[in-house]
């Protein structure tokens, strides 16, 4: 099984859109892939709670429904579990990038396991400072193809 950091940005499309590829990968991969995230996102997915009803149109039970869905198959790590040297660490690469992002970045250097993010920007950021820890949608979808392909061996 393959472990993955998840950030806000994909949780938020997957509660968006259930029936898309990142709603399929984070509804439909186990036992392939097992997600991870800071108690943080939780935190943001509700901030934007009627951002989310707004765009998908959907009622505020739907949407509940649809984020209980998602985050029940993620594991959530606490931020206090992480040491000070990490976010140390993560807050250089997250720095002049997005430091909204440093406890995804930072679960990712604590668990050393790469993060899966939507956000281009980050991405990029990250990457020209050396944290080459990112997967794209469709890397996840493509790592889960292998993996049930080997399975079925």
């Amino acid at each position: 099984m393959e472990k993955i950091i998840v950030d806000t940005n994909i949780v938020f499309s997957g509660i968006l859109n259930s029936n898309s590829r990142i709603g399929d990968l984070l509804l439909n991969s186990h036992p392939y892939l097992e997600f991870y995230s800071v108690n943080y996102l939780r935190i943001e997915i509700e901030k934007h709670k009627s951002k989310l009803m707004e765009i998908s149109g959907l009622l505020e039970e739907e949407v509940d429904e649809s984020k209980f869905q998602i985050l029940k198959n993620i594991t959530f790590i606490s931020e206090e579990q992480i040491p000070f040297e990490i976010w140390h660490k993560a807050a250089n690469f997250v720095r002049d990038v997005d430091m909204d992002d440093i406890a995804f970045v930072a679960l990712s250097e604590f668990m050393e396991i790469k993060l899966w993010t939507g956000d281009k920007k980050l991405k990029e950021g990250l990457i020209a400072k050396g944290f080459d820890r990112c997967f794209t949608t469709e890397e996840v979808y493509e790592l889960r193809k292998v993996l049930e392909k080997e399975d079925e061996k």
